[in-house]
């Protein structure tokens, strides 16, 4: 599509589509939200992008094949199962590190499920990329 005005919106909307996506992300775990929603939100930049300039320019601003996200987020996604499991706990059980922690006063906490859902939020990001970008490049 040649179309100014489209391309030059979509680089300022897919920037801040990403990073609502990434408080859509973080804001999960207490409210609605979460790894997938934050993915599917955050695909929708790079979508939007591929539209109004193409799929060759959208895979080069992604930098990283969207298989190799996906691939890395199922495996950090299983990893933070497997780390309750190194703990005896049941799998996927949530395990919680405070950064920074004292006897006073509690760290900054750093929890499995954050990983699980940074995972998620990998699968779908790339898998719904890769998908759009074949049939972009079908048309």
């Amino acid at each position: 599509m040649n179309s100014v005005i489209l391309i030059a919106g979509t680089r300022y909307l897919a920037g801040l589509l990403l990073i609502f996506s990434i408080y859509m992300l973080l804001r999960g775990h207490n409210e609605p939200g979460g790894g997938f929603i934050g993915g599917l939100i955050g695909s929708t930049g790079f979508v939007l992008f591929a539209i109004a300039c193409g799929t060759a320019d959208a895979r080069r601003a992604l930098r990283i094949a969207p298989q190799t996200l996906a691939m890395a987020g199922l495996g950090i996604a299983l990893l933070a199962g497997l780390i309750s499991v190194i703990f005896g706990d049941p799998f996927f059980t949530g395990q919680w590190l405070f950064l920074g922690a004292s006897d006073s006063e509690k760290g900054l906490p750093i929890s499995t499920v954050l990983a699980f859902d940074i995972g998620v939020y990998l699968v779908v990001f790339g898998s719904v990329l890769t998908l759009v970008f074949a049939m972009e490049e079908e048309i």
